[in-house]
C-alpha cells in the first residue's frame, strides 16, 4: 500500500537548518571563548597581587625590624638607603655580634625582572621596585622624603630615616593580546617609578609605609 502525504525536508530547508545550527554553535563558541579568556586574565592579575602581598609581607616585617640591637653594639643600623635597594642589619639572636645571616638587602634585577633578597630570587615578573626614606614623623618633616632633592637622586642621612615607604610594581607571567598598558606607576610621593610600557602584560602595585621601631 503506497504511503501518503510521506513528506521530507526540502534542500532548502536543509540548508536554513544547517545555517541557523551553525549560528547558534559559533555563538555558544564565542561566549565559552570569551569566558575563558576572562577567566585567565583574572587568574594571571590573582596570581601578580598575590605575588605583591607576599613580597611586601617579607620586606615588610624584615625592615620593620630594620636596627634591632637590644645590647646596643652600635652594630646594626641601615647601611645602604637606595631607590631601589636597601641594605639594613638585625641582630636576630641578641648577641651583639654580627653574623653572616643578620646582614638584608632587598634590591631589583632589573634585567630578570626579579626582586632579591641577599642577592637570591624572592618573586618574578617584579617590574619596579622603589624606596623612599622618611624622618620622625613630625610635621611638616613626615611630608617630605629624605631622598627628594628634586632631581630623583637619593641622598638620604640614614642616621635620620625612621620609617620607609616601599612600592612594588608586579606584572602577569603571561602577555594579554588584547591588552595594552597605558598605566604610570607611582610611589606614595606621587613620582613615576614606572612609566607607562605600552606592552601587552596586565601589572598591579602595591605601596606601604613601614615604621621602623628600632631606628
Amino acid at each position: 500500500m503506497a504511503l501518503q502525504n510521506n513528506k521530507g525536508f526540502t534542500l532548502a530547508e536543509l540548508l536554513v537548518a544547517m545555517g541557523l545550527s551553525a549560528i547558534v554553535m559559533a555563538s555558544v563558541g564565542y561566549v565559552y571563548y570569551t569566558q575563558q579568556k576572562t577567566y585567565l586574565a583574572q587568574e594571571q592579575i590573582a596570581g601578580a597581587q598575590q605575588n605583591l602581598r607576599a613580597v611586601l609581607y617579607f620586606m615588610e616585617r624584615e625592615i620593620r625590624m630594620a636596627g634591632y640591637d637590644p645590647t646596643r653594639s652600635g652594630n646594626f643600623q641601615i647601611q645602604t638607603a637606595n631607590t631601589n635597594t636597601i641594605t639594613f642589619r638585625i641582630d636576630l639572636n641578641g648577641n651583639g655580634v654580627l653574623d653572616s645571616d643578620e646582614t638584608i638587602t632587598y634590591s631589583l634585577d632589573a634585567v630578570n625582572n626579579q626582586l632579591e633578597r641577599n642577592g637570591q630570587p624572592l618573586a618574578e615578573n617584579i617590574d619596579a621596585l622603589d624606596f623612599r626614606y622618611l624622618p620622625a614623623p613630625s610635621p611638616p618633616a613626615a611630608l617630605v622624603p629624605l631622598d627628594d632633592d628634586g632631581m630623583g637622586n637619593v641622598v638620604a642621612s640614614i642616621p635620620l630615616i625612621r620609617s620607609v615607604q616601599a612600592t612594588v610594581v608586579a606584572g602577569t607571567e603571561r602577555a594579554d593580546p588584547g591588552y595594552t598598558d597605558t598605566t604610570n606607576y607611582p610611589n606614595l610621593q606621587g613620582d613615576t617609578i614606572l612609566a607607562a610600557p605600552n606592552d601587552n602584560f596586565r601589572r598591579r602595585f602595591l605601596s606601604t609605609t613601614i615604621r621602623c621601631r628600632n631606628l
